[in-house]
């Protein structure tokens, strides 16, 4: 070998062959990798296994179906899921979180509005906006002022309190402007609650939560308004959702049950105004869905939100000073939202339970739209001066 070597043999003469029968090593495969045959073979078994047990005509209709019961699956789940969103809506219209009183002070004039911070039971800080009219105030503190019916009001679930504190100021204009301030005069103030998420109130809001934010509110104005040897007399108005939290308020006061009557003193509560209410949530749901082939309206059962006045009403029934209440239903004529089977249901069990009711229903307006009419807000208006006089 070394001789070949200094002979100048090139190496290539000594390369080893490996014989024709030994396989080069290869690592194992992993077993969910399958070469292009075996695929071809699992794709043809599953074909045949399908039309095994679906017959080849019915394949696209059933896989169709398969993906509507899925689509609808998927937005039930997602209805339940973020319920909290879909019902309450404070961020719309866009930047409503962001107005201010300011905003609207020369549309609200004579009427003055502030601002007020409080804590709700379970600490979280909501905002209140107070109205007045400047005479009534400078009238009680000369002490002229014989009776103070105090509205606190509860609104709907979309936008913030601000933009609607026009039509409240138009309410509460002819209530002292119609009467001279002297000793049988009386003094009409509202207190209009922002729910917790709400304008300029932190938290997110839930039916438990601004449940603890109504019983807050009423407690604060009880200690404020309503000094021992005064006679102030409170009236709930909701709108829309919030006639759910007015008659769910009304029902817990009442009933000595829920948040508002462990925690706050219960306050001489007159009436309840409901403008464009509905008989609950679950109802709501149905009246959305009308369709039985939806799966959308079997969803009441999965609700943590379910504002129920018709429960309420049922409560406050069996209670004596339930029973004294008085009520009134405000409903639009051309109400887009809540059918106007709900306000007449309403009115139903008011008068089957022994409840005092009236009914009064807006020309030509929306859901929207019956404070943003003078009919509408000429009915309030009355209702409130003959609760003042009463």
């Amino acid at each position: 070998m070394s001789w070949m070597l200094r002979r100048g043999v090139t190496a290539h003469k000594f390369t080893l062959s490996v014989p024709a029968t030994t396989k080069p090593f290869l690592p194992p495969r992993a077993p969910w990798i399958r070469t292009s045959s075996e695929a071809q073979s699992w794709a043809c078994q599953r074909r045949h296994l399908m039309t095994d047990v679906i017959p080849g005509p019915l394949i696209p209709p059933t896989v169709f179906t398969g993906l509507v019961l899925g689509l609808w699956f998927y937005k039930c789940c997602m209805m339940v899921l973020f319920q909290n969103k879909i019902i309450y809506m404070p961020n719309i219209p866009p930047f409503s979180r962001q107005e201010t009183l300011e905003d609207y002070k020369r549309a609200t004039s004579p009427i003055e509005w502030t601002e007020e911070r409080i804590n709700s039971l379970d600490g979280t800080e909501i905002a209140l906006c107070i109205g007045e009219h400047p005479g009534c105030i400078a009238n009680s503190q000369g002490a002229n002022i014989q009776r103070h019916v105090v509205i606190v009001y509860f609104q709907g679930n979309a936008s913030s309190l601000p933009p609607r504190l026009p039509f409240l100021s138009d309410v509460i204009k002819p209530l002292s402007n119609s009467q001279p301030m002297d000793a049988s005069a009386t003094r009409y103030t509202i207190v209009a609650v922002s729910y917790r998420g709400f304008w300029k109130s932190r938290g997110r809001a839930s039916q438990k939560g601004i449940e603890l934010d109504a019983a807050a509110a009423l407690k604060w104005a009880q200690q404020r308004y309503a000094p021992e040897g005064e006679d102030t007399r409170f009236v709930l108005w909701g709108q829309s959702i919030g006639a759910g939290v007015a008659s769910t308020a009304a029902a817990q006061i009442f009933r000595g049950q829920g948040v508002i009557a462990k925690n706050a003193q219960q306050p001489r509560l007159t009436s309840v105004i409901l403008e464009t209410p509905f008989t609950s949530l679950r109802q709501m749901l149905i009246a959305m869905y009308p369709q039985k082939w939806l799966p959308y309206r079997y969803l009441g059962p999965f609700l943590w939100n379910w504002w129920d006045s018709e429960a309420a009403l049922q409560s406050l029934a069996k209670s004596e000073g339930g029973k004294k209440l008085k009520f009134l239903i405000i409903q639009a004529a051309n109400d887009e939202v809540v059918p106007a089977e709900h306000g007449i249901e309403l009115e139903r069990l008011c008068n089957h339970l022994g409840l005092q009711v009236k009914r009064e229903v807006v020309p030509g307006t929306l859901h929207t739209e019956a404070m943003s009419r003078s009919e509408g807000r000429r009915i309030i208006s009355n209702y409130l001066l003959e609760e003042g006089k009463a």
